[in-house]
């Protein structure tokens, strides 16, 4: 979990980070993976986290289905959700990320059903905003990964690897 209070029986931050003046800049939810950028300089975490500063942020989603044209058309003009229209995201097509590490627990599979990836930067952080999005569109995400929350970039970092910048 990306927090540091504890969460049932969830692995927290805290199991693997000890300073106490470090603040998440945008959480990760329990089903997402990828870069986590950590501070303890409080005008920068406001920078990224304030919607005001309108900060991107990148992700890689698998997404149930061969996303179709229409579906990268519609995210990138903004998709209306319950509490409203998000802004424009860009949006395109990839293939599979070659250096991708295996997703613990495995992704719901079906042989029935393809998949496949888009790549999508945002620039507000809404509740589980880019799964909302896709399944929107028609195509719920399976995988969420984050790569990049500004001029940080999860480049060819592993999970449970760090960087200090």
């Amino acid at each position: 979990m990306s927090q540091f209070r504890s969460v049932d029986d969830k692995q927290t931050l805290s199991d693997f980070i000890t300073d106490p003046d470090l603040r998440i800049a945008g959480r990760l939810d329990f089903d997402s993976e990828g870069l986590l950028v950590l501070t303890d300089d409080g005008r920068l975490l406001q920078k990224i986290t304030n919607p005001r500063h309108k900060m991107p942020k990148t992700y890689r989603a698998q997404v149930e289905g061969v996303i179709t044209d229409e579906a990268i058309s519609q995210l990138k003009l903004g998709v209306d959700l319950k509490e409203g229209r998000t802004r424009p995201a860009k949006a395109e097509r990839i293939e599979e990320p070659a250096s991708l590490w295996e997703r613990n627990p495995p992704i719901r599979y079906r042989a029935a059903i393809p998949t496949s990836w888009v790549k999508l930067t945002i620039t507000e952080g809404r509740n589980r905003q880019v799964r909302r999005m896709t399944a929107k569109v028609g195509f719920p995400t399976l995988r969420l990964i984050r790569e990049r929350v500004g001029d940080w970039e999860l480049g060819e970092l592993q999970p449970g690897e760090s960087q200090i910048i």
